[in-house]
């Protein structure tokens, strides 16, 4: 037989408190034995850069899910734009290395683009270049040609190792240069990705195949920190394990990705045993979640992303991203937050080209859905609460309230507290009633709200709460509405509070004021202000009412409904690493700010004529405003808030006349034709395979990685000669789920495999029409190939599951006939 490809889309780059004590280790950082750096550090609480901790709250964006490289930029942008400070990012290796030996990594290949717009977007990097990523593509990332390698994979067998050292080296290398420590961005990194199990004769841990892996970056110079990352929390290769890593970390996809019915939860779905399994396994790590669920990956026949954006939607996000950082999490990644698109066969065959992944960002860039911007709010409000990186955790309570439908888990410094609410059956749809204890410095135990009967958690919600929370030189008591951001500036504080619609919430702040007026409301009503033995407390009611309160003169309390707070942003200035002091309403999106000492200028999108108003860091008087290099007009009050207005234009698009275009066309499927000739096509003449976990069943291979064909679809051609016994046609074919298969006698269509989602292979009789004896006649046989395997699990070797012909019987024939 000979073999082929189908010439279709090449493969492009486009992959608790109740008397248990909190945790609280040594503060020494930790820097292992032959690290040449001391930038990037790290205790048990957080990342320290520079000496300063550092809460790392990362996107995971796949640069070879984009293959137009000037557009990395944009979706950077957007990631830092809703308060990430840090992308994750995997390396394909079947892309780097599709042929063996032979490294490819400059044009869309190359991974200084993407450093550079890094630098641009003011992102830290954390690199994950595995040799195994898994991601959902081909492979898992591991090249087709592995399939001929007589090792197992991801195995300490010397032919792997081997065939791994060229790619390890090229890319160490690469990364090496990009790291803070040359100027660069990348602050971590993370080799092989969910290493979580083998089967016999293999053992597990490895910890001599973990050695080789960290060496072969090592002796690259890759210094910073290394991370683990388990698919769940096992606890394999930790700091204290033979094999060490820098950092534990681990995967979680709590709701699972069955995204038919978004509006239920699995009943458990909520992790309440992290903080103690993390302290058993690594006491010295901060906790890391390298891969936390952001979205979902859909199967063939699955209920499409939108739903998978209804499921792991904003209210997901703030019940479960909230317990995450109940357990102290500060490294914090969110996989995905751009998913992007599996072109030219990139993606594995367990999934389809979309890999939209009702990411936060959707597949066409876009920032609409709200799970965009309740990340915002979070992300912002632990960007300016240094206090969370420090605080000890505690295990969940129901004390806290004075409702066991609540759930509190506190989490302390020797002043601020975080108390972290939310149902205690986890996916309620109630509206719950609850008052709520905190612990003062100065005043005591308090229960509060102290102006109203209650609070609420309405709905699947989770609040932090504080008390004794530093706003610049001001200290809250408590307050019970969430904290989006805060900023002082010389002449004046502003914060930014927020609660649900309809919901009450009160704020105290610390020291009396002398006169409490009707002008201490500069917008608004119906804000109650009452003193209190040391401090000042406002009560409201959440309306669609904006409310600005003064508080000690110097104080100018935003009090916002959650929908009001999603259109603020506190914008980076271009290239910088933390976000800039002001603070902005401008709807639909703002990319970053320059501020000179009488100008401001912000680049952005709009979607509508948008009002934008700038309520902190604007310079006073301010000379000049521009949106996207372009003067606006504006006002400036007398508390130096800036308005102005930025007009939309629907974008002129031309479309041509398509009924009156010259058309083309071409056959797609030339091989049928009897004029074909096949004399350049590679033969398939291999009696041996080179796959060890897969013997044939055939004269020669019908495996296309036997011969290097490991993306696209395959094409065979079989001759024969008729005897007139020919009936039919037997054949087993392998392609992945939904593969199809199709076989032609000649020009005549013969049958197909049509697929479905569940079936990798398939066995398949054909009928034949009477045939005429001693005539030659010539099979063609189509197979799609949907992508290789992952492989999980070392030894089973997935990955090699071949694609192509595993079996074939022609009726009246033995198969060497054919």
């Amino acid at each position: 037989m000979l073999l082929s490809r189908v010439k279709a889309l090449s493969l492009l780059a486009l992959a608790w408190l109740d008397g248990v004590s909190a945790r609280a280790i040594g503060r020494d950082l930790k820097l292992l034995n032959g690290r040449q750096q001391d930038i990037v550090t790290w205790d048990d609480k957080s990342l320290f850069i520079n000496g300063e901790r550092l809460m790392i709250f990362s996107a995971e964006f796949h640069a070879f899910r984009m293959p137009v490289t000037s557009l990395w930029l944009d979706i950077l942008q957007k990631i830092k734009a809703a308060g990430y400070n840090s992308v994750s990012f995997y390396v394909n290796w079947g892309l780097i290395e599709a042929k063996p030996g032979e490294v490819r990594a400059e044009g869309i290949f190359a991974l200084e683009p993407l450093f550079e717009a890094a630098e641009k977007a003011g992102i830290y990097l954390f690199a994950r270049p595995g040799p195994y990523i898994n991601a959902e593509v081909t492979g898992g990332g591991l090249p087709g040609w592995l399939q001929r390698v007589q090792g197992a994979l991801r195995s300490g067998d010397e032919a792997y190792l081997k065939a791994s050292d060229n790619y390890t080296a090229a890319l160490g290398g690469i990364i090496a240069k990009a790291q803070i420590t040359n100027g660069g961005p990348v602050i971590l990194f993370q080799m092989e990705n969910e290493y979580n199990a083998a089967v016999p004769p293999y053992p597990f841990p490895d910890y001599d195949y973990w050695r080789y892996v960290d060496n072969q970056f090592r002796s690259q110079g890759v210094v910073v920190p290394y991370v683990n990352n388990e698919a769940w929390q096992l606890g394999a290769i930790t700091a204290l394990t033979p094999a060490k890593v820098d950092i534990y970390g681990h995967d979680s996809y709590p709701l699972g990705f069955d995204c038919w019915n978004p509006t239920v939860w699995p009943p458990n779905g909520l992790p309440t045993d992290w903080l103690a399994t993390n302290d058993r396994i690594a006491p010295t790590s901060p906790y890391t979640i390298v891969e936390f669920q952001g979205g979902g990956f859909q199967p063939w026949g699955g209920a499409g992303f939108e739903s998978c954006a209804a499921l792991l939607n904003h209210e997901f996000e703030r019940v479960l991203f909230k317990n995450n950082y109940a357990v102290g999490t500060t490294i914090f990644n969110v996989y995905m937050t751009w998913g992007g698109t599996n072109w030219g066969n990139l993606g594995h065959s367990d999934g389809y080209t979309s890999y939209d992944y009702g990411a936060q960002i959707t597949e066409e860039r876009l920032v609409h859905r709200e799970k965009y911007s309740e990340t915002k709010l979070q992300s912002n409000f632990l960007h300016v609460s240094p206090a969370y990186l420090e605080a000890d955790r505690y295990n969940s309570s129901l004390e806290w309230t004075n409702n066991a439908a609540i759930t509190v888990t506190p989490a302390t410094t020797n002043s601020t507290k975080f108390y972290i609410a939310r149902h205690t059956q986890y996916d309620s749809l109630e509206t719950v009633a609850y008052k709520l204890k905190v612990k003062t410095v100065s005043h005591g135990d308090l229960e509060v709200p102290q102006l109203s009967d209650s609070l609420y958690l309405t709905r699947r919600d989770s609040k932090i709460h504080v008390s004794d929370y530093a706003v610049g030189d001001k200290n809250l008591v408590y307050s019970t509405a969430e904290i989006f951001t805060w900023k002082k500036y010389a002449d004046k504080t502003v914060l930014v509070v927020y609660g649900g619609a309809d919901e009450h919430h009160e704020l105290a702040v610390e020291g009396e004021q002398a006169d409490v007026t009707d002008e201490n409301v500069i917008e608004g009503s119906d804000v109650t202000i009452e003193q209190r033995d040391g401090y000042t407390v406002l009560g409201w009611a959440v309306s669609d009412e904006r409310k600005v309160v003064r508080v000690h003169e110097d104080l100018y309390v935003y009090l916002l409904t959650r929908n009001e707070a999603y259109n603020f942003w506190v914008p980076p200035a271009v290239g910088d690493f933390a976000t800039s002091d002001v603070i902005v309403k401008a709807g639909y999106l703002v990319r970053n700010v320059a501020v000179t000492t009488d100008s401001l200028s912000f680049s952005g999108d709009v979607n509508s004529t948008t009002t934008i108003e700038v309520i902190g860091g604007a310079p006073n008087p301010l000379k000049a405003l521009n949106f996207n290099g372009k003067s606006l007009d504006f006002k400036q009050n007398e508390h130096g808030v800036v308005t102005a207005t930025v007009a939309f234009a629907v974008p002129e698009i031309k479309l041509p006349c398509l009924g009156q275009a010259g058309w083309k066309y071409i056959d797609s499927l030339p091989e049928i034709k009897p004029d074909y000739s096949d004399d350049l096509w590679t033969d398939a003449d291999l009696e041996k395979t080179f796959n060890t976990a897969n013997p044939l069943k055939t004269p020669t291979s019908l495996y296309g990685g036997d011969y290097g064909y490991h993306t696209g679809s395959l094409l065979f051609r079989g001759r024969f000669t008729a005897n007139g016994d020919e009936s039919t046609l037997d054949i087993t074919t392998q392609g992945g789920n939904a593969y199809g298969a199709s076989v032609w006698l000649g020009d005549e269509f013969v049958g197909s495999w049509v697929g479905n989602a569940v079936s990798p292979a398939r066995n398949s009789t054909f009928t034949l029409p009477k045939l005429t004896k001693d005539k030659e006649y010539v099979f063609t046989v189509v197979v799609d190939n949907m992508g290789l395997n992952g492989n999980w699990v070392v030894g089973e070797e997935q990955q090699k599951n071949p694609r192509g012909i595993l079996n074939y019987a022609l009726a009246g024939h033995e198969q060497a006939d054919v």
